[in-house]
């Protein structure tokens, strides 16, 4: 039990220190605003018109302030990549705090979402209260131009209604797009809905500067609840009443007033809240924008792998990436907007300066990528393309950090891929093949499951170079390979001599998780245990699952999961 109470510390712990951190942030503002509006007595006159729309809708208003500027920070990956190979962040606890950023980005979207509904119905109740509540004495707090004015007619004539619907329309928009499901099946409209956030930012800069809420500035010359002297005998009455709240505000007699009550609009505090995220932002996306186009890429090769699996190798001048990372692959040809993240399944060596991507044809964009590349050409072998002819123009955004650049700082790393999910892991091994001593790890546990038997070809080559290398260098258990081909219908095995190596560590079936992770535990007693995850949901969630209960040998593993941001 305390194995897996370990387990779980280090795999969950820092995650959710953070959210609970982040949490209590929230709460504090949401209920700091909610007071200072309920309470203050420069929001007195207000709030006695609006009651807890007022409140409510402010203290919304600061949940979403915060978000608002928080949800940029998880996106801006050059920042990520340098705290992650900087030499100041030498925690590999922080490092792998940084893998979070997806599902931070993520909470505080949904917070948007949540805290924007709340803030709307609050201001359709204050709306109403405008317009039903409408001050006689206090003209200048006054949205509505009289009593009983349609509050639909005051959503669409103030700048703060008008904005409020358009930023309700994109928020849906952006919201709607996000699920899983489109993402999947269309990611090209997760990927221009997504991009609405410019649209949505500049709004909510204009929705802010509205001033339809105005606090008192002349709070000791006016105490809330005094008496004027000047004041109508009907509006004596009324202020009366509100005088005795104004003496139980105030915790004395009552006062009378020195001058009329004034008002005015705050500064719009959001633009305080958004400014620095959104220019750090902008600036880096712009950075990486002509990083980008400056530099040319030259596509050297192409080469056509079974399964509808296409590698592609290119040449950048001072492109210097790290194995596990990942670019941004961006072609005008198919869509001058559209960047698609791969992984690197080859980096520039002293020898050889060209960097490869393996890209698996599933949807629009690959699919009309791929037909440029391979036009005129019905070749299906798995061989560098001849034919001499232009290839497409590319631009490389990149390279930016993954948890697979963490295998090498374990001594005992187990990465599991299904199907195309091998990509991360693939220059991973390229890097051991060159030199695997400078590295800190010493054993490797190398799973892969694969529907088809032709995906593992992809690599084949790559496998067997690099286990007859350490048997040349007397490390026959530093790699330790077992396929698992999920398709269990008829006989299928790799028959090619050149081969012998997969086809001994080929298994029919699925991965039994449970056992595989006991007999790793046992070899490996009293150890950290690095796991890397690059596959379907199923197996990343079985595996998670088994890295926080695990209470075999006194091994911790902790649980890595490959995730584009």
């Amino acid at each position: 039990m305390s194995v897996a109470l370990k387990s779980w510390r280090v795999n969950e712990g820092p995650k959710h220190l953070i959210m609970m951190v982040w949490v209590a942030v929230n709460v504090f503002l949401f209920w700091r605003s909610f007071m200072l509006y309920f309470s203050g007595s420069q929001y007195y006159y207000l709030h006695q018109m609006l009651g807890l729309g007022l409140c409510i809708s402010r203290a919304s208003a600061s949940v979403l302030n915060l978000n608002c500027s928080l949800v940029l920070l998880p996106m801006c990956r050059l920042l990520l990549s340098f705290l992650r190979g900087s030499q100041r962040v030498t925690s590999r606890r922080v490092r792998r705090l940084l893998d979070k950023s997806k599902t931070f980005h993520v909470a505080c979207g949904v917070t948007i979402c949540v805290f924007s509904v709340v803030h709307v119905c609050a201001h359709l109740v204050n709306m109403v209260s405008f317009s039903v509540r409408y001050s006689e004495d206090f003209p200048a707090l006054n949205v509505a131009q009289y009593r009983g004015q349609d509050p639909r007619v005051l959503i669409i004539s103030t700048v703060p209604g008008v904005t409020g619907v358009l930023l309700v329309l994109v928020l849906f928009l952006m919201f709607t797009a996000s699920s899983y499901s489109i993402r999947v099946s269309n990611y090209e409209i997760f990927w221009y809905t997504h991009n609405l956030f410019i649209v949505f930012y500049i709004i909510l800069m204009v929705h802010v500067v509205g001033g339809a809420l105005k606090y008192q500035s002349n709070v000791e010359a006016h105490p809330p609840g005094c008496m004027h002297s000047n004041l109508s005998s009907g509006s004596r009455t009324n202020h009366r009443a509100a005088g005795e709240k104004g003496e139980e505000l105030s915790g004395g007699p009552q006062m009378v007033c020195q001058e009329e009550a004034r008002f005015q609009t705050h500064f719009p505090q959001t633009w305080l809240w958004v400014s620095a995220p959104l220019c750090l932002y902008c600036a880096e996306r712009l950075y990486r924008f002509i990083r980008s186009s400056a530099a040319p890429v030259t596509i050297v090769s192409v080469v056509s792998h079974p399964c509808d699996v296409i590698e592609l190798r290119m040449l950048k001048r001072g492109f210097k990436p790290r194995p596990g990372q990942y670019i941004l692959l961006n072609c005008p040809s198919v869509s001058s907007f559209e960047n698609h993240p791969f992984t690197l399944t080859t980096c520039p060596t002293g020898t050889n300066e060209t960097f490869g991507i393996h890209l698996r044809v599933l949807g629009d964009w690959t699919s009309s990528f791929s037909l440029l590349l391979l036009q005129q050409s019905n070749s299906s072998e798995i061989l560098p393309m001849m034919q001499q002819r232009r290839y497409p123009t590319v631009h490389v955004d990149g390279p930016f950090g993954s948890p697979s650049e963490e295998v090498f700082n374990y001594e005992v790393s187990v990465c599991v891929a299904g199907g195309i999910g091998v990509t991360p892991f693939a220059c991973v091994l390229q890097a051991l093949f060159d030199d695997w001593r400078q590295y800190k790890l010493r054993r490797m546990y190398f799973i892969w499951v694969c529907r088809d038997l032709q995906s593992f070809y992809w690599f084949a080559d790559l496998l067997c170079a690099l286990h007859e290398r350490l048997w040349r260098d007397n490390r026959p258990d530093y790699l330790n390979v077992q396929l698992y081909l999920s398709n269990t219908q008829g006989l299928q095995s790799i028959g090619e001599e050149r081969y012998r190596f997969l086809s001994s560590r080929l298994r029919i079936g699925r991965p039994k998780w449970s056992l595989l992770f006991q007999e790793i535990g046992r070899a490996n007693q009293i150890k950290r245990v690095g796991v890397f995850c690059c596959g379907p949901k199923g197996i990343s969630k079985a595996l998670h699952t088994l890295c926080n209960s695990n209470t075999h040998s006194g091994t911790a593993f902790e649980y890595n999961k490959e995730s584009f941001s």
